[in-house]
């Protein structure tokens, strides 16, 4: 793998992880196109979990710290019996929004085989995945009131917002926080709050997605001419800077527009997998 390759990858993945326009789209067109190694895919995933895991932790670092302040009053509050504070809501919230995704996602990668997932990359599956769930963004940010804040959610919205995860984790495609500001908005929540929820929830998830492709990039075979641990440091650290500059644009933009953009970039970005598609190439060449 080339550095300009990694740079591509790393920029691609960073800058797509935390906008709702499928991230697994955008990485399936470029490593068909640069026809990257399986342990070349399994480094870049697990280095840039890593690097767009630090970026939305920085950028949302006093909700984090607030989130782990309120993990401490959660533990405390049996004893105490005092009412939950913000930080002990916001963090009631998050964790809530966790045992759902990740029991399917663990159960996907337990009872689903290699042959089955690799089905399920296909990319007839992540470009009609792209398309429908950016037609259903577009739905509920329309159809959805513009109006609350994560002080006004309630603890069955939050899990229902986390649960809708685990179909991103199943369906290639989906985006996973396309998923999850999807069902904010169609209960009512603005849209910066939206994005807000999805990416402090997403981090626990990033976090142990990126443990586990690093326990399978430990675990796999050292072909040679494939990427090695150096290659991957240089994966996250533009991870880390793409993603944070990502998600800086996304807060910007969305508190002057909706996510009608994000829709029709869904659009193109479904057909643009579709012509890419080695059939489609046969048929152009033919």
């Amino acid at each position: 793998m080339s550095i300009i390759q990694l740079i591509f990858i790393s920029l691609i993945q960073g800058i797509t992880e935390w906008l709702p326009i499928s991230s697994s789209g955008h990485v399936l067109l470029a490593s068909s196109y640069f026809g990257f190694a399986t342990r070349d895919e399994l480094l870049i995933n697990a280095m840039a979990h890593v690097g767009t895991l630090f970026a939305v932790l920085l950028y949302f670092y006093k909700d984090v710290g607030r989130a782990i302040a309120g993990g401490f009053e959660l533990v405390a509050a049996p004893a105490t019996k005092k009412s939950l504070s913000d930080n002990g809501r916001l963090a009631a919230l998050i964790l809530i929004s966790m045992p759902i995704a990740l029991a399917i996602a663990f159960l996907h990668e337990l009872l689903l085989t290699e042959d089955m997932k690799h089905a399920l990359r296909s990319v007839w599956t992540v470009a009609a995945s792209t398309f429908v769930f950016g037609l259903v963004l577009w739905w509920a940010d329309t159809k959805g009131k513009n109006e609350k804040s994560l002080q006004d959610m309630s603890l069955m919205q939050a899990l229902l917002i986390g649960a809708s995860q685990a179909i991103a984790a199943v369906i290639p495609g989906t985006s996973r926080s396309g998923i999850t500001m999807t069902t904010a908005r169609w209960f009512g929540f603005e849209r910066t709050e939206a994005a807000r929820f999805s990416m402090l929830i997403g981090a626990p998830i990033l976090a142990a997605g990126g443990a586990y492709a690093i326990l399978e990039l430990l675990t796999a075979d050292d072909t040679a001419g494939a990427a090695h641990m150096s290659d991957g440091l240089i994966v996250a650290g533009l991870s880390f800077v793409s993603g944070y500059a990502s998600i800086f644009v996304l807060m910007a933009l969305l508190k002057r527009i909706s996510f009608l953009p994000f829709v029709i970039y869904r659009i193109f970005l479904a057909i643009a997998l579709l012509l890419f598609s080695p059939l489609a190439l046969g048929w152009i060449g033919a």
